[in-house]
């Protein structure tokens, strides 16, 4: 079997255009699969996209819920610190009161009437004055 020189040409150019269909038929094949995966991935950056965006309302819901609780915690300790002053205050009127009532006694005993008067009235004055403040603390 011999080829001549022409059959060569015939059957190298057949082989040439078979080649040659078969690099657009790849050609071809690998651009439907770029596209195919581009399509692929573009769907899994959306999804991506999506989860990221869950996980950031998620984390801002959170910063909210942790804002709130810190409000809550401040309003709280500043309401703490009034109610400790106001023990503060009370706790220093109930020192004058007993010293007040240390001295009447004190008075008494030495017979000095007119210091334990004094020192009586100061005692109602200061009991009375200081219930008022009371009321209006309370309120």
């Amino acid at each position: 079997m011999m080829m001549s020189p022409n059959s060569f040409l015939v059957s190298g150019s057949h082989s040439i255009k078979a080649n040659k269909r078969c690099f657009i038929l790849l050609k071809r094949k690998k651009k439907k699969n770029s596209t195919k995966y581009m399509r692929k991935r573009f769907k899994r950056l959306k999804v991506e996209m999506e989860e990221m965006s869950k996980q950031q309302q998620s984390i801002k819901e959170g910063q909210r819920q942790v804002r709130a609780k810190f409000k809550a915690i401040e309003d709280e300790c500043e309401q703490l610190r009034q109610e400790t002053k106001q023990i503060i205050r009370q706790s220093e009127n109930n020192q004058i009161r007993l010293s007040l009532m240390f001295d009447i006694l004190k008075a008494r005993e030495q017979c000095d009437v007119a210091k334990a008067a004094q020192l009586t009235g100061l005692l109602r004055e200061i009991v009375a004055t200081g219930d008022s403040q009371n009321e209006e603390s309370m309120y």
